[in-house]
């Protein structure tokens, strides 16, 4: 959404300049956090999903994604234009002098960009260890401009259904990112079917070291992500930035207490996963929420989130690494709960139900989450068959039980021929 301003503020650039190299950084801290939490023999394989989507997710958006989300409406508050026309389209048109608000529209587009890139990748998670990296090559791109370009309009482009004529709110993306990214992980679990072994065979994180590091880099990026939604060096900024860190927190926490509680140990994997959840929650509700409400906002995705997971056994879907569970999950508490919590204060009018604004905005923010669940689980699922049908979509059975990083990549991740079968250790000589 382009807003009128007479020049760009030097401040509120170099901020957004250094948040844009954030969420770029959550990205690969992404592809830590899911490589350390697949068996050994697939941890290149889910690098390699990550990393290839911000080559793919790039492209498309400069070429026509960015124009289709935040360049005008073509009516209907259903998606935008593209710039120029089609001679001319995507982010040909687009000067350095173009202003959006304050900041160059070049880089409010690469920011938004990086958005794009970590919503496609945060998908791979539910569907690892099982899906061929050729069909990812097509996924990615298609879904993105059928997907997750659409629900960013309706949330944040002009005239955008949701955000300008619904009236719902989203501070950075719980819509867009989250929700989306969790219901269509869904969609492809129930497309490609369980792993082989699944809830027969132990299938633990190969390196909760770099499962931790992996956290830590997303935690890190989620400041240039949330506070960088705020669009300037400001006090709102200020505000998403101490809230994503409460809410990382309280989530760490709660999912502790749960772990302790139920099964007697607070794990690393725990600790991980409930900051992650917490981010997440946070993400729709870091620039509407008070302080308290950002730490009741992570405690609540920390706690429910840590059950969640464990639904996937229940009704028999294989969410490999619990997208559904933290961020479909995360991202629908997170974006309700400004319905409760939303602060006058930082919204500049809407309240929340216990700030005495009434149960109007809640009932607005659920129309909007199951209108984005639904229509990104459906979309995808539509697509993920038709991918499954067309080139296949889930790795032979060889594929899987040999590991994708050989059979697909022709490498491994770790030489294990050092451990046993390199050169022979030779005898320490006698003394005598």
């Amino acid at each position: 959404m382009t807003l009128a301003a007479a020049h760009a503020d030097s401040g509120d650039t170099a901020w957004l300049l250094a948040a844009t190299a954030l969420v770029l950084l959550m990205t690969p801290g992404l592809a830590l956090f899911y490589g350390g939490m697949v068996r050994a023999k697939s941890v290149l394989n889910m690098l390699m999903m990550s990393f290839v989507s911000i080559a793919l997710v790039t492209v498309v958006w400069l070429v026509a994604g960015y124009s289709l989300a935040f360049t005008g409406d073509l009516g209907g508050g259903l998606i935008g234009g593209l710039i120029g026309g089609l001679e001319n389209a995507g982010m040909a048109g687009v000067g350095p002098a173009s202003l959006h608000g304050t900041v160059p529209t070049l880089l409010f587009a690469t920011f938004q960009l990086t958005f794009a890139v970590i919503t496609a990748a945060l998908i791979s998670g539910a569907v690892a260890d099982r899906t061929r990296f050729g069909a990812w090559l097509v996924l990615v791109p298609v879904w993105t401009l059928l997907v997750y370009v659409p629900v960013t309009h309706w949330v944040w482009g002009p005239g955008g259904w949701i955000g300008q004529k619904l009236g719902a709110l989203d501070f950075a993306g719980g819509l867009p990112v989250e929700i989306t990214s969790g219901a269509s992980g869904l969609a492809l679990c129930l497309v490609l079917g369980p792993r082989l072994g699944f809830k027969k065979d132990a299938m633990r994180p190969h390196s909760l070291p770099m499962v931790m590091l992996g956290a830590g880099l997303l935690w890190f990026g989620w400041f240039g992500f949330n506070a960088g939604s705020a669009l300037g060096a400001n006090g709102l900024a200020a505000a998403a930035f101490l809230n994503t860190m409460a809410a990382g927190c309280t989530g760490l926490l709660g999912w502790l207490l749960v772990e302790q509680k139920r099964d007697g140990h607070p794990t690393t994997l725990g600790a991980a996963s409930g900051a992650v959840a917490g981010l997440v929650a946070i993400t729709p509700s870091c620039g509407t929420v008070s302080l308290l409400g950002a730490l009741a906002v992570g405690l609540a995705a920390g706690v429910v989130c840590s059950y969640a997971v464990g639904w996937k056994f229940k009704l028999n879907y294989d969410d490999s690494l619990d997208v559904v569970g933290v961020h479909l999950v995360g991202g629908v508490i997170g974006t309700l709960l400004i319905g409760l919590f939303a602060d006058q204060a930082l919204t500049g009018g809407a309240r929340g139900l216990l700030y005495g604004g009434g149960p109007g905005l809640l009932g607005r923010q659920l129309v909007a989450v199951l209108a984005v669940a639904g229509y990104a689980f459906a979309v995808t699922y539509g697509l993920g068959r038709l991918l499954d049908r067309t080139i296949g979509l889930r790795a032979s059975e060889e594929e899987e039980r040999t590991g994708l990083d050989l059979t697909v990549h022709a490498e491994t991740a770790y030489d294990h021929g050092v451990l046993g079968h390199g050169a022979p250790v030779r005898k320490a000589e006698s003394p005598v």
